[in-house]
């Protein structure tokens, strides 16, 4: 999908295309559908969520031995 926008006359200055670009862009809803695309992830299975809970579990158990020992 693309946008034109093109100058009205000779004298029209660049903030007023670059203004009607953008107006045009958001209305189209471009930015919204790109926007979608970037946040959608694929789910992750059974077997990989364990493996980050696992994971997180052991990092904080460090993180608070680490806290009880006085090192930071």
């Amino acid at each position: 999908m693309s946008i034109k926008v093109t100058r009205k006359d000779q004298n029209e200055a660049n903030e007023n295309i670059i203004r009607r670009f953008n107006r045009k862009v958001l209305q189209s809803g471009v930015m919204a559908t790109a926007k979608e695309g970037m946040r959608f992830t694929k789910p992750l299975s059974k077997r990989d969520r364990r493996a980050k809970a696992i994971l997180r579990e052991k990092r904080k158990a460090e993180k608070t031995e680490r806290i009880k020992l006085g090192l930071k």
